[in-house]
C-alpha cells in the first residue's frame, strides 16, 4: 500500500526531527517545513494526505496558512500542533479549517492515533483505490476524482466536497449541519437553498437514487 504523505510544519528543528523520525518509523512519508511560506509552497506543489501545522512559525502563521489554502480549494485534512491552548485559539483553529487540534506538550503515541483516525476517514482503510458507483461511474479514492468510462467528470468545488463526504460516510444519515460544516468555509454563509442545488447537481451526475433525502434529518448516500 502506498505510504501516506504528511506535511510537517514545525520551526523547532529538534522537535521537527523527532516527529519526522518517529512518523517515518511508523510508515509515513514526511515532508518537513520550518516556516509558513515554504509550507504554503509545498502544499500547492505536492499532493499530501494530511497536514501537521504548528501555529507560531515564521513568516506566515499556521492559522493563516490553512485559511489561505482552504480559500484556494485545498481540502486536505489538517491537525494543528501548538502550545497555544486558550479557547479562542481552539476556535481559531477550527474556523481556519482545521480537523483536529493537539496541544503541546503531547505524547508521540497520541499524535499517531490522531493521524491514524483522520486517515481512516480519508479512505486509507479501504482495500482498493477505486470505488464503483454504477452507470459506468467510478470514484478515485486517492485523488478524490470522479470518472465515467475512464474520463474525468467535471465537478464544482462544493459538489466535489459533497461527493467525497458522502463516500466517506456511506450509509450514514448526514445532518444538514454536518454537511454545511464540510461544504462551506468559515467566512461563508451556509444556505439551505444552495445545498439543495448542490444535491440536485450531484444527483444529475451519479443518479437520483444514490442520494436519499430524510425529511428534517439530512441526506444519505446509498
Amino acid at each position: 500500500m502506498k505510504k501516506a504523505k504528511l506535511l510537517l510544519l514545525e520551526d523547532d528543528v529538534s522537535l521537527n526531527e523527532t516527529l519526522s523520525e518517529y512518523l517515518e518509523e511508523e510508515g509515513y512519508d514526511v515532508v518537513s517545513a520550518f516556516d509558513g511560506h515554504s509550507a504554503e509552497e509545498k502544499i500547492f506543489e505536492t499532493s499530501f494526505d494530511l497536514l501537521l501545522l504548528d501555529v507560531n512559525v515564521p513568516e506566515l502563521d499556521g492559522f493563516s496558512l490553512l485559511k489561505n489554502a482552504r480559500s484556494e480549494g485545498v481540502d486536505v485534512p489538517a491537525i494543528f500542533i501548538t502550545s497555544r491552548n486558550a479557547m479562542h485559539d481552539l476556535e481559531n483553529g477550527f474556523e481556519s479549517g482545521g480537523d483536529d487540534y493537539l496541544r503541546k506538550p503531547f505524547e508521540l503515541k497520541e499524535l499517531l492515533l490522531r493521524i491514524q483516525n483522520i486517515l481512516r476517514r480519508n479512505f486509507f482503510h479501504l482495500p482498493s483505490d477505486q470505488m464503483e458507483l454504477g452507470a459506468d461511474l467510478s470514484y478515485d479514492l486517492e485523488n478524490a476524482r470522479l470518472y465515467r468510462q475512464d474520463k474525468t467528470v467535471s465537478l464544482g468545488i462544493k459538489e466535489s466536497r459533497l461527493l467525497k463526504l458522502f463516500i466517506q460516510h456511506k450509509g450514514e444519515v448526514l445532518t444538514h449541519e454536518v454537511i454545511q460544516q464540510h461544504l462551506w468555509d468559515f467566512d461563508e454563509a451556509p444556505s439551505d437553498d444552495a445545498l439543495r442545488t448542490y444535491i440536485k447537481n450531484l444527483r444529475k451526475i451519479i443518479g437520483k437514487e444514490k442520494i436519499v433525502s430524510h425529511k428534517r434529518l439530512g441526506y444519505q448516500f446509498s
